[in-house]
């Protein structure tokens, strides 16, 4: 994969800036050395987040798409609290436009549920997991990877939480 990034990189590189194939071939640049080499991917993601919001502000869901993918990276590098502001935002604009039972809406709640599980700020991730669970089940059914990914970041609330309960309302009940 990350021979490829940098061959459509190198491909595209001579392009202006307002070029969506130049843009594009760095996002998937960004993404392959995110899986490896998160430190070099860092600046590459950064770029294509600037990229998307000052020539293509009005492909909102393709700036949410890259915003997830740096917000990834700041989380692999330690930088959670970075991480965690941008996912508020990519999850709340997610919402807005597509509904939180949307699939997009569901993996960015994840994603918003797993960082904030991470800096053990487990109120918020409760908050956010009451809004997806219900909506996660309705739209996507018990059985799929995200709504069981949920009930595992909802059990591992309840577990590390001494004032949940048992008798604690169950979120499927909705």
């Amino acid at each position: 994969f990350l021979a490829l990034g940098w061959a459509s990189w190198k491909t595209y590189l001579a392009r202006p800036d307002t070029d969506q194939c130049r843009v594009l071939s760095l996002s998937v640049l960004g993404r392959a050395l995110l899986k490896s080499r998160p430190r070099d991917a860092l600046p590459v993601l950064e770029e294509t987040v600037a990229l998307r919001r000052r020539y293509w502000w009005h492909h909102e869901e393709n700036i949410l798409a890259a915003q997830g993918s740096l917000s990834v990276c700041l989380s692999q590098l330690g930088r959670r609290e970075e991480s965690v502001v941008l996912l508020r935002e990519v999850y709340a604009r997610t919402v807005a436009l597509r509904g939180a039972g949307h699939i997009n809406a569901v993996g960015s709640g994840l994603a918003l549920v797993t960082t904030l599980n991470k800096l053990q700020m487990r109120d918020e991730a409760n908050l956010v997991l009451r809004e997806q669970l219900p909506a996660a089940q309705k739209a996507l059914g018990n059985d799929h990877d995200m709504t069981l990914m949920l009930n595992e970041a909802r059990a591992g609330i309840l577990f590390y939480t001494p004032e949940c309960t048992r008798d604690e309302p169950r979120l499927n009940q909705h």
